[in-house]
């Protein structure tokens, strides 16, 4: 038998924020909130973000990122779309010569964006 990740959870000072931003990244809904959390997912809930209020700032490039693939799109295309969701380019020693971009999302956090498409 083994295990599987059914939710992955981020501290954040703005749950509300950054599960609206996410939501709108991954095309997932609220699934649940509360005063100090906001849970999103997809209709079939097998891995879900939740969004912990944490009043610690982040310090430090993330030990562990999500990457993400467009669906519908052009890599070029949903680089224009996270940037006009709030996501902002971000410079980790990455380089110049690599098929991916590095971003970071409202408050922060690493994410990539690969290239390729991938099945919604």
């Amino acid at each position: 038998m083994a295990a599987r990740i059914t939710e992955l959870v981020l501290d954040c000072t703005d749950p509300e924020r950054l599960a609206a931003f996410w939501g709108e990244v991954l095309g997932y809904e609220i699934l649940d909130r509360d005063d100090v959390s906001v849970e999103i997912g997809p209709k079939d809930q097998r891995t879900t973000l939740l969004f912990l209020r944490n009043p610690d700032r982040k310090l430090q490039k993330l030990r562990l990122h999500i990457d993400v693939r467009a669906t519908d799109r052009e890599q070029d295309e949903e680089l224009e779309r996270l940037l006009a969701l709030g996501a902002t380019r971000a410079d980790i020693g990455q380089g110049e010569n690599v098929s991916w971009y590095t971003l970071h999302d409202p408050e922060g956090n690493e994410f990539c964006l690969l290239s390729g498409r991938v099945d919604p």
